[in-house]
């Protein structure tokens, strides 16, 4: 059973010649890519959002730390988000060093449309495998994350 969508290998031919093993392992790197971008790859905007709609107001720090996004990154991620009206800014009465980042309600619907667009691409990317075929990938790959 060949994929014609490896993302290193277009070449039908050179992945054919693949043992087994690297034909796994290939198909596992291609679906983590695909997975990465289907949770939002490197949309630190979408990600933002869609963690504070989740998880409420946050301070800088702990979203910077949640998504592992680098602090001066996640600085410019905030200023745009702020920019387009998505969210705000509190300074924090006992820490006036830290800042409370809060959604704007447009901020919310933005939120709410992401991870909309996200569940509908999570069931797509699972919709050829039947109930029974889940259950057994889900075993094989709890059973190859033990080691």
């Amino acid at each position: 059973m060949s994929n014609n969508n490896h993302i290193y290998f277009s070449n039908r031919l050179e992945y054919e010649r693949k043992n087994i093993e690297d034909k796994i392992l290939l198909n596992l790197r291609d679906l983590g890519y695909k997975i990465h971008f289907l949770y939002d790859g490197k949309d630190s905007q979408r990600r933002v959002l869609i963690m504070l709609r989740q998880s409420g107001d946050m301070s800088q720090r702990e979203l910077t730390e949640r998504l592992s996004i680098r602090p001066g990154s996640m600085s410019e991620v905030l200023t745009k988000l702020t920019n387009k009206g998505l969210i705000y800014r509190v300074q924090n009465d006992s820490d006036k060093r830290t800042m409370t980042i809060s959604l704007t309600d447009e901020g919310k619907r933005t939120a709410d449309e992401a991870m909309e667009l996200r569940t509908e691409k999570r069931l797509e990317l699972l919709s050829r495998l039947e109930e029974k075929e889940k259950h057994s990938l889900l075993l094989l790959l709890e059973k190859i994350n033990t080691v």
